[in-house]
This record gives C-alpha cells, sequence and structure tokens, in this order.
C-alpha cells in the first residue's frame, strides 16, 4: 500500500458549533492579521478551489487514484483547533472532530483517521487521546505544536503523553500560526516561515524535556518534514555539550531518531538528507493534502529521492505507515 499520512478534511459540523460565538468571531479577527492583507484574497480562493477535495469522498478517492495513493490518513483542518476554546467546549469541539473523522473513516477503507487533542487543557487532551483510540477505533490524535503557554514536553501534558504512549497512539503535530505573530504577516511568512519555525520548536521542546527518553513507547509524526530542526541539529548538539541547563541524557540529535516525519521536504535532496539524519524508517510519505502549500505529486517526490535504496523508497510510500497504523496487506479488501 502507498499511504499519505498527511491528509486534511473540513467539517462543517464542527463550524456550526462555535458559528455564532463571538470569540470564534475575534479569533478569526487575529488569524486574519496574522496572514496579513495580502493574503486574504489569495487565501480564500485557494480555500474554494481545494475544498470539494476535502468534503467529498468521491472528489477525494479520485485524486487519491491520480497520484497513486492508496491510503490516506486523515486528520482535521487546523483551523478547526479553535484554541481559545474552554474547557467545555473544546471537549465538545474534540469529540465532534473525532465522530467527524470516523465517520468519514467508515465510508471506505481507502481513508483511516486521526481525532484531535486540545492541548491547552490537559485534562481534556488526555480523555480526547483514549476517547479517539479506545471509543471512536481512530489511529490516534492531531495535535498543535503548543498549547498556549504550555509546551509539548512541559510537565503539564504528562498525562496525556502517558495515555498516548499506553493506547498506542499516533500523535501527529501540526501547527496552527506561528508565536512570531505579526512580524510574520507579510509575503506569507505566516506558512512558509512560521510552520517550519513551530515545528522545530516543537521538537525541541520533545527533545530537551527529556520526554522522549522518559516514554520511549510514544509514536509522534512531525509534519513537514520536521521544520528546520532535523537539518540543523549541531547547534543544539553543542548546546547539550557546553551548557548545564541541558540534562538529557541523549544528545538530540540522537533523539530526532525517536520522532517520525512526513515526507513533506519539497527538494528531493533535502528527503535524502532526512532519510540519512533519522533513519527511513521514520519517515513517512506525506502531502499536506490538498492545499497549495502541499506536495501534488508525493509519490514521484520519493521516487526522485537520490540514493535512497529499494527498501528505503518502500518503507517512506507505505511499509512503517501499515505497521503504524496497523493495516494488513488485505485491508483495501475490508480484511
Amino acid at each position: 500500500m502507498v499511504i499519505d499520512v498527511h491528509a486534511h478534511a473540513l467539517l462543517p459540523a464542527v463550524e456550526e458549533l462555535v458559528a455564532e460565538d463571538s470569540r470564534a468571531q475575534e479569533a478569526r479577527a487575529q488569524e486574519a492579521a496574522f496572514f496579513g492583507p495580502a493574503s486574504a484574497g489569495p487565501m480564500r480562493e485557494m480555500v474554494a478551489r481545494v475544498a470539494p477535495l476535502m468534503l467529498d469522498l468521491e472528489a477525494r478517492l479520485a485524486k487519491m487514484d491520480a497520484q497513486g495513493v492508496d491510503v490516506q490518513l486523515v486528520s482535521t483542518s487546523p483551523a478547526h483547533y479553535h484554541a481559545w476554546a474552554p474547557a467545555e467546549l473544546a471537549t465538545t469541539l474534540a469529540r465532534r472532530i473525532g465522530e467527524e473523522i470516523a465517520a468519514l473513516c467508515e465510508r471506505s477503507p481507502r481513508v483511516v483517521g486521526l481525532g484531535y487533542a486540545p492541548l491547552q487543557h490537559p485534562e481534556v487532551a488526555e480523555r480526547a487521546v483514549v476517547e479517539a483510540v479506545t471509543e471512536l477505533g481512530l489511529r490516534g490524535v492531531e495535535i498543535p505544536s503548543h498549547g498556549g503557554e504550555i509546551e509539548l514536553g512541559d510537565p503539564e501534558l504528562d498525562g496525556f503523553w502517558a495515555k498516548a504512549e499506553e493506547t498506542g497512539a499516533l500523535v501527529f503535530v501540526h501547527p496552527w500560526g506561528c508565536t512570531l505573530g505579526l512580524r510574520l504577516s507579510r509575503q506569507f511568512m505566516s506558512n512558509i516561515v512560521g510552520q517550519p519555525v513551530e515545528n522545530a520548536v516543537a521538537i525541541s521542546s520533545l527533545i530537551l524535556s527529556g520526554l522522549l527518553e522518559r516514554r520511549p513507547g510514544l509514536r509522534i509524526l512531525i509534519a513537514h518534514g520536521g521544520g528546520y530542526l532535523p537539518f540543523h541539529p549541531g547547534r543544539m548538539d553543542h548546546g547539550w555539550a557546553v551548557r548545564p541547563e541541558l540534562t538529557t541524557a541523549e544528545r538530540p540529535s540522537a533523539a530526532l531518531r525517536r520522532l517520525y516525519y512526513d515526507s513533506l521536504t519539497f527538494e528531493p535532496e533535502l528527503l535524502s538528507t532526512l532519510v540519512a539524519r533519522v533513519g527511513a524508517d521514520r519517515v513517512l510519505m506525506g502531502s499536506d493534502f490538498p492545499f497549495d502549500m502541499g506536495c501534488e505529486d508525493p509519490v514521484a517526490h520519493v521516487h526522485g529521492a537520490p540514493g535512497l535504496s529499494e527498501g528505503e523508497r518502500e518503507a517512506i510510500l507505505g511499509a512503517t505507515a501499515a505497521r503504524l497504523l496497523g493495516l494488513r496487506d488485505d485491508h483495501l479488501l475490508g480484511g
């Protein structure tokens, strides 16, 4: 099976829950300012163009056929995170996201799914990951790169990570926005710079907090090829060697191999570099379907990476994802 682990869905039923909420409207205004006025029109046009692929299953499957993709791991559009939501509403939103993704998966074996865990409320996130896996039959949860003031490696999230490890959930880290704020509101830097920055900060927190050493059974997938950090870990290694504040037993660059990464590097040569850094068994094909900042032909991107063996390509294209997601060879036949 060829498996795309980075694909999104729009969920109108989720937005209906906050449509009349003034806090949602305020958050949307803040997001618009973050993206900047020059991006408003192109953003609307892009969403209108790709929305059918996120709303209509038959359109999704047809596009997958054209790409040579057998199975997608589908997660919610990050626009549905609503990180401003208080605990009770966040619980409702997470449950609805999970239910909507599960309903989509029930319609075709070519779609498997992730729920959502709102990290701004650690106790809600803890319940959400358990419900996603044990009640809704999903493969794990999508999370943002931070929960407001809470970083991924902070003690407040120990309970969440314990449940993720216990249930075997795949945790997909996907940013929405960037804490650099309005500095990135020009030339679409909010996305082209902000997303890799957020990925890098998220990975740094996971590694330097010692979380990956304490919970070696975690299965964490980082979007966008891991952002900047996998391609520039030397500075962190140097800091680990000379600064007493960095107390992990393991060199940070070695800890990179405890995580999984999608293949969305845009340059095939960088994909080869990522594989050399973390191993082919830690890289999974991902396209960011169907957004314009994704990869239109993710299979060709993997095949174009120089120096990879056939076995390494097979691992990236689907073998590792099938193992992580519990998909057997007869999955598409209903087995």
